[in-house]
């Protein structure tokens, strides 16, 4: 179909794009092992959707949903903080003095079950004044943390000489009772090899895991079960291990032989108690006993789990003498004996239990639907359907009486399915509209696009609107910017459906042919569907269809519509802005390049050259194009470039705002700063604004109609504006200057490894129709590049700020180094191991030798020495490969960074 536009259009409307909602599905049942209790798949991940509460909280632990709808969570150096649902700015609501070395710290917290009445929060925490771990009821004062008001309920000792395992989850049962995770308290390291820690020899007790998991007068590697009291202490309720008097065991005890149950959960409604067994590393079976293992624990009633004797399906370890390296027999599970120096309590004690559901490192056999890799297990609620859910969006009935779980590293997210009696009955995957990725790389495969990206998932209590609330602590072990605080909901009913318009091209010189397309478009209950184009302004029907051919005579601003209807009568439009009459500007930096090198604190020379069909060659017109010429800088710690977005901002993107928005300069609406300077001060300006985005408005900034957003969520509008009215523009800038040569400030800080150098330019328009931006960006590099910024690798770990676990035949690839710009490296390497021969090689695994290390022992994987090589300097780019070579061995070194020497 052709159609000719003869007007001439003055001036572009608003571009109405789908704002595309984040959509869950917890429906793909991959139960290889296991067969699924419900033989009928319903693939609605269309209906559930997804709202970042919160960002930017570092370290977060635990969160705690309170009756009144306010989210609490805390971080581990101490921080307690509140989400109120009509806002997405955290309150600090108190800190706690903590001890933070060795996994110390604010490790968890409960509110009590009359919190509401009482204002009672208990807090378990790791204090400066002792050397252990204490329980605490607070009171709150609204939002605030009352320290004042600490009464200390428990304490007990912990050594502070080597890491690790805390563990730190507070829950409640339905009963009032209340349930606190312990960790061993034991090193994991060397020279336990990733097997049972059960080392007895003199002062090596930090390294034996019987003076606390396996010791019944010991709270640690424990789960403890309490009844707190109205006046700040507590009693010990029926039904745990030991009796009440302390005779046979501390009396709090109600699950003994524990490693870190770090994550745990009660089931609301049996009272079950779940909780993930962070396991340990050995990677293989041997002599000494099973390969480490990862753990969901079922717990109905007290008993005893097994660690450090047992793993997994009670898989035994052999009693291994560390002083003569010799290996006794098997352990018992049947009737386990704690006969290490440092046991201060029973030598019997009770049979082991079993796991629940356990994965190793590799591929499992029992449960292959949960892959391989990393581990950290993690034991999240079990669902209750209740009617009332479909009124407040909650979960379907489908997900009914099944416990969710994941794990924190590899990672993954899982549905374990229980029956009426809480035995497993198969395991279900999350959903495959959500991706579980924390490797820092971008989404941009096929099957990646669109899809939520969930990095660490660190805790997750349903609420009592049936809405999962999830905390994700972000990419790496540290602090993280891009931790975030979600809320899943599930909606119900006809969906609208989903537009999307594409127009070919979208600027260009008079006349303009168009190829229209909805190609995207969809309808997620499989509707037929109307396809209406329309062009404005005037709103004039242009062509019906799924695609189409258009022909613009003449120049101007315009907005091509598409409206999608389906069968219901659900409406929803895409719009993309058109301009005829100005094309699209070139830009490119000529210098730096990408893959550059740059010197923190020193000047970045830059050098830009800009075409464009109406303003010229900026190498002609360079005083003419100069002026519009931006160039910016910016600095990143990590090799992937991960922008931390608002809320707000997030939603804008996915909505059309900003095809008609800019910050500082007017496109078809006004610059964002200037609508956040006139309403910035408003209090009553945001339910009106919000009104206008959502129905539509005109005359407001002029006389250019917004058209409706009807498409999108009351709450999702309030992100948006309110990300809008807190531009500041004092807090605009950045390391910016115009011009199409000149000098950028490099960062002075060592730890911005990384530059995104941005060219921008912005054209004069032509006659009536508005400006075009185009920019170019590369990124540039610190000469001192860290081991883990490598691009790929193989055969070797990131294990945390370098590389280890490097086998023979291992290799890291650093792409595009500009090697005329380099005479030689400086490694930085520390061997535990036997050390290695390590080459660094030009373009392949098998390519010429630049450099040539012998790496020998260093005495540790601790102890860095630094090695220095030259070469001739070589007038090229190419990959650098890094290989590693000691046939037939393993854990040969470590490698902490690369300097590429001058």
């Amino acid at each position: 179909m052709r159609f000719c536009l003869f007007s001439v259009f003055s001036s572009l409307s608003l571009r109405e794009k789908l704002s595309m909602k984040i959509l869950l599905s917890f429906l793909l049942v991959i139960s290889l092992g296991l067969k699924s209790a419900h033989a009928v798949e319903v693939d609605d991940a269309y209906r559930y959707h997804i709202e970042v509460l919160a960002q930017s909280i570092l370290k977060p632990m635990e969160l705690e949903i309170a009756p009144d709808g306010r989210v609490f969570v805390n971080d581990i150096e101490g921080s307690l903080h509140i989400i109120r649902p009509e806002t997405d700015a955290p309150v600090l609501a108190g800190k706690l003095e903590v001890f933070t070395e060795q996994e110390n710290g604010f490790l968890g917290f409960a509110l009590d079950p009359e919190f509401l009445d009482n204002h009672w929060i208990y807090l378990f925490y790791s204090p400066t004044d002792y050397s252990g771990q204490r329980l605490s009821r607070f009171r709150m004062d609204g939002d605030t943390l009352d320290l004042s008001s600490e009464k200390v309920m428990l304490e007990f000792l912990v050594q502070r000489l080597q890491c690790c395992h805390h563990a730190g989850t507070l829950e409640f049962a339905p009963d009032g009772n209340l349930l606190i995770s312990t960790g061993d308290n034991t090193f994991p390291g060397a020279p336990t090899g990733g097997s049972a820690p059960i080392d007895e020899r003199p002062e090596k007790f930090p390294w034996d895991a019987q003076k606390s998991s396996a010791n019944t007068h010991d709270l640690r590697g424990k789960v403890l079960r309490i009844r707190p009291t109205r006046e700040g202490g507590y009693t010990i309720p029926d039904g745990n291990l030991f009796p009440s008097d302390g005779s046979s065991g501390r009396p709090e005890i109600f699950v003994m032989g524990c490693r870190n149950p770090w994550r745990m959960s009660v089931d609301e409604k049996t009272g079950i108690v779940y909780w993930g067994e962070v396991g340990p590393d050995a990677g293989g079976d041997s002599e000494r006993g099973p390969r480490g293992y990862d753990e969901i624990n079922q717990a109905r009633m007290a008993g005893n789990f097994g660690w450090p004797y047992f793993v997994g399906k009670n898989f035994a370890y052999a009693d291994h003498d560390f002083a003569t390296g010799k290996n006794g027999p098997k352990y018992d599970p049947m009737r386990p004996i704690n006969e290490s120096p440092y046991n201060t309590g029973n030598r019997i004690l009770p049979p082991a239990q079993p796991a629940f559901i356990y994965w190793p490192y590799a591929d499992s056999p029992e449960f292959p639907m949960l892959g391989s890799g990393g581990r950290t297990a993690c034991a999240g609620p079990v669902f209750h359907y209740r009617a009332e859910f479909e009124d407040t969006e909650g979960f379907p009935e489908h997900w009914d009486n099944s416990l969710l779980f994941w794990d924190w590293q590899r990672p993954f997210m899982k549905w374990a399915r229980l029956d009426s009696d809480s035995n497993l009955m198969g395991i279900e995957s999350f959903t495959d509209a959500v991706i579980l990725r924390n490797d820092g790389k971008a989404l941009e495969g096929p099957d990646e696009v669109g899809r939520f990206q969930i990095q660490r998932p660190v805790d997750a209590q349903f609420g009592p609107d049936g809405c999962l609330y999830l905390l994700d602590y972000g990419r790496t072990w540290g602090p993280n910017e891009d931790s975030q605080l979600i809320k899943i909901s599930y909606y119900r009913g006809n969906t609208p459906p989903v537009a999307v318009a594409n127009i070919t091209p979208d600027a260009g010189k008079e006349p303009l042919t168009l190829q229209l397309s909805a190609e995207g478009s969809m309808d997620h209950e499989g509707d037929a569907l109307h396809y209406t184009w329309t062009v404005h302004p005037g709103d004039i029907k242009i062509a019906e269809g799924h695609d189409a051919e258009v022909t613009v005579q003449y120049p101007g601003n315009y907005i091509v519509t598409l409206a999608v209807e389906d069968e219901k009568g659900a409406i929803t439009q895409s719009s993309v802005p058109l301009l005829v009459g100005n094309s699209r500007p070139k830009v490119k930096l000529i210098s730096p390049v990408e893959g550059d090198f740059f010197e923190p604190g020193t000047p970045i020379p830059y050098r830009v050259h800009v075409q464009d069909a109406e303003d010229g060659d900026s190498d002609y017109n360079d005083e003419f194009m100069d002026a519009k010429v931006s160039v910016t800088a910016s600095f990143l710690k990590d090799k992937e470039e991960r922008e931390i977005v608002p809320a707000g901002l997030a939603a804008m993107r996915n909505s059309d705002c900003l095809n008609c928005h800019a910050m500082n300069q007017r496109i078809v609406g006004p610059p964002l700063i200037e609508i956040a300077n006139r309403y910035r001060d408003q209090p009553d300006a945001m339910p009106q604004t919000v009104k206008r985005i959502i129905q539509g408005s005109v005359g407001v900034w002029g006389e250019v109609p917004m058209l409706p957003h009807s498409q999108l969520a009351e709450q999702e509008v309030e992100q948006m504006v309110q990300w809008i009215y807190g531009l500041n523009p004092a807090e605009q800038g950045e390391n910016s200057i115009r011009g199409l040569e000149g000098h950028l400030q490099a960062s002075a800080k060592s730890e911005d490894r990384f530059a995104i150098i941005e060219a921008t330019y912005t054209d004069f328009g032509h006659e009536s129709v508005h400006p075009l931006t185009a920019s170019t960006r590369v990124r540039l590099r610190q000469r001192v590049t860290e081991a883990e910024h490598c691009d790929e690798y193989s055969g070797l770990k990131i294990l945390g700020n370098k590389l280890g676990a490097i086998e023979h035949g291992s290799f890291a690839l650093f792409k595009n180094i500009p090697l005329a710009q380099v005479s030689g490296v400086t490694v930085r390497v520390a061997s535990g191991g036997l050390g290695c021969r390590m080459a660094l090689r030009q373009g392949s695994i098998e390519g010429p030798v630049l450099a040539l290390f012998e790496v020998k022992p260093t005495g540790g994987y601790n102890e860095f020495v630094e090695l220095t090589s030259e070469w001739n300097t070589l007038n090229k780019r190419s990959d650098i490969f890094i290989t590693f070579e000691n046939e037939g061995k393993g854990g040969l070194m470590d490698l902490d960074w690369v300097r590429f020497n001058p």
